[in-house]
């Protein structure tokens, strides 16, 4: 298997329901580094899982819906503990999503999974991994 990993950031703020969550449960930062790895059995005609070009600006354009938000006051979060697993699975949909409707160009027709990891520390972070 053959994989591609882009590198990116972004910043939000949020807050969690639950006393599980300690103090998170108040409005706080967080800033995440992105790695998003593309994975395919076979590399094309060109060497390339992916076109880093076009993967690098495809995963910066959708980040950028959640750059600089208080994800608290965004309607598709509402009422929703935005955790670094839970933004793991909403980065990869919107990932998927962008590759089906032809984003990545020929290349992302036939990859086989992608893997976002959110590390929100040096310390910790969270992934998540799916067919395409």
């Amino acid at each position: 298997m053959y994989s591609l990993t882009i590198r990116d950031h972004f910043m939000i703020a949020h807050s969690f329901h639950g006393s599980v969550f300690g103090p998170a449960q108040n409005l706080h930062g967080a800033t995440y580094v992105v790695d998003v790895t593309f994975k395919k059995r076979n590399l094309d005609s060109d060497g390339l899982v992916v076109d880093i070009g076009i993967a690098s600006e495809a995963v910066r354009n959708l980040l950028g819906d959640l750059n600089y938000r208080n994800l608290d006051e965004e309607k598709d979060f509402h009422e929703k503990n935005t955790t670094t697993e839970f933004l793991c699975k909403e980065i990869f949909d919107r990932i998927i999503t962008h590759i089906h409707q032809g984003g990545l160009g020929p290349n992302g027709s036939d990859l086989s999974s992608i893997q976002v990891t959110l590390k929100e520390s040096h310390i910790a972070w969270a992934t998540y991994e799916g067919k395409v």
